[in-house]
């Protein structure tokens, strides 16, 4: 149903740097470098981040977040250390959320501007 999604990023090429680290845990590579923009994906560029200079901090009011399947639990912790190390901060650390229709395993992490991303798998037990 959705193609490809896109973040705005007030500084290129650091949130590039961050994204190159955060995503490689999930098998996301940058794939295409544009002056303006920077897509990262696996066969294509699925995820992009775009240069909006000038562009405050996304509040967390925004309700906004972007979740991204991963294959596995390691993934999606490998997803959220690096994403800390690489100069974002937790929004919800790795572990399973039992809910009433399904059960999944998620972490959240903010980028450096503010972004909400979230790596999400679905462990079978």
């Amino acid at each position: 149903m959705i193609d490809h999604v896109s973040v705005g990023v007030c500084d290129l090429d650091r949130a590039a740097r961050f994204y190159e680290a955060t995503l490689a845990a999930l098998g996301l590579a940058r794939l295409v470098s544009r002056p303006a923009t920077v897509g990262f994906g696996k066969a294509y560029p699925e995820f992009w981040i775009n240069l909006r200079a000038g562009m405050p901090r996304v509040g967390a009011e925004s309700g906004t977040h972007i979740c991204l399947r991963a294959k596995t639990t390691a993934e999606v912790d490998a997803f959220h250390a690096a994403a800390l190390e690489a100069g974002g901060a937790s929004d919800g650390a790795p572990g399973l959320r039992p809910h009433d229709r399904v059960r999944y395993y998620a972490a959240f992490i903010l980028d450096p501007d503010g972004n909400r991303i979230e790596a999400v798998t679905f462990p079978s037990e």
